[in-house]
């Protein structure tokens, strides 16, 4: 092997080894996960509905693979907007609609909840993250944005 392969290589295991100190201190800050009612079941009650029974539990395991557990979003194969510290959320219905009926490219995942767990996921996001919006909604609310 001549010294410039040599040094390559190092170089090489040196990025690897700093990338991999990156993703364990990433890793490390995840949030812990849900214990209780609220842990991650992935289980679907029938054919296209959720399990879910608390909002927390309904943001981790299925908003959370697009919104990113801190719920700042995220950009790559697609874009996916932050719901943290997010303007819109003001509306109520606006996060219901959305969730209901679809928006760009979010499918509706609001038809695989039932009234009560939109609701309450609505909720979650409208009270955490930084959001600080206290009108609650309800399941009528929820009823109310589904399509006709």
């Amino acid at each position: 092997m001549t010294i410039k392969m040599q040094r390559k290589t190092l170089f090489l295991i040196a990025a690897a080894a700093t990338a991999l100190g990156t993703m364990t201190t990433e890793i490390a800050a995840a949030p812990a996960p849900l214990q209780g009612d609220a842990a991650a079941t992935g289980v679907f009650t029938g054919r296209d509905k959720f399990g879910e029974t608390s909002g927390e539990a309904m943001y981790r395991n299925v908003c959370a693979a697009c919104h990113m557990p801190d719920a700042k979003g995220a950009e790559g194969a697609g874009m996916y907007p932050a719901l943290a510290k997010n303007p819109k959320l003001e509306a109520g219905g606006y996060v219901l609609s959305v969730m209901m009926q679809g928006m760009n490219g979010m499918p509706p995942l609001g038809r695989m909840m039932t009234d009560e767990q939109a609701a309450d996921v609505t909720n979650y996001v409208r009270t955490h993250f930084g959001n600080r919006y206290k009108d609650r909604m309800t399941p009528a609310d929820a009823k109310a944005a589904r399509p006709q």
